[in-house]
């Protein structure tokens, strides 16, 4: 009973959510400093996504050839200015590449 609990909860904190987006005045949309933590914030949950799924593993982390090249590949286009959704690809494209071979 306790996780229909959790999912139910849940499920209305998300509504919640997406509800206060939608009722927010558009003044306080047009803020720079809410504009700026709307544009932060994928990065910070990619970031917790990719740290939990590279620290939280029973085994030790293993950085390989193929992770190594594509960190170095995305610090590369990081360093070029490219939108993170394209240092993303870029990592994954190198490090599918090189797995590959």
């Amino acid at each position: 009973m306790n996780v229909w609990i959790a999912v139910i909860a849940t499920g209305v904190g998300c509504y919640a959510l997406k509800l206060g987006g939608l009722v927010t005045p558009q003044r306080v949309l047009e803020d720079p400093r809410v504009r700026r933590f709307a544009d932060l914030i994928p990065v910070a949950l990619l970031t917790a996504l990719i740290a939990v799924q590279a620290l939280a593993q029973n085994g030790p982390l293993e950085l390989d050839g193929p992770r190594l090249a594509g960190l170095g590949a995305a610090v590369a286009a990081l360093l070029l200015r490219a939108p993170f959704l394209v240092v993303l690809v870029v990592a994954a494209g190198v490090t599918a590449a090189l797995r590959l071979f």
